[in-house]
């Protein structure tokens, strides 16, 4: 008996297995042409003055508000190319290849791309 309990039980959990993506549920995905999204369809940004690998974020102040940070789940890991950086507010923010991903505040649906080259140092974030 306990062996057909056991049975049963991987067998339930291999199943549960099977749907599961591997991939969090907060972090980016690529669209067709490329660009990185955050879990709602909006694209994602990369901002020039952001030293990639640092670990840091350099939009603070105004700058956050204009370019909201792609924000982590607290229950969410690194995986692969997606690092986790802390901001100097303490909040958790994702980055890819050590650049940290924002949202543009002015990208009102899915697929808008309008912060691409604002400023000269906002780009989409590619992989």
């Amino acid at each position: 008996m306990k062996l057909l309990s056991a049975s049963i039980l991987a067998a339930a959990l291999l199943a549960g297995c099977g749907s599961m993506s591997g991939k969090a549920p907060d972090t980016p995905t690529r669209t067709a042409d490329g660009v990185l999204i955050g879990p709602t369809g909006m694209t994602l940004y990369t901002f020039d003055r952001d030293v990639v690998g640092s670990g840091k974020s350099a939009c603070n102040g105004p700058c956050i508000t204009a370019w909201p940070a792609l924000k982590v789940a607290d229950t969410a890991k690194p995986m692969g190319a997606y690092t986790i950086i802390t901001r100097d507010d303490g909040t958790k923010q994702w980055a890819y290849k050590g650049a940290p991903l924002y949202y543009w505040s002015k990208d009102t649906k899915a697929g808008d791309k309008t912060g691409d080259g604002v400023n000269g140092v906002w780009k989409l974030a590619r992989p």
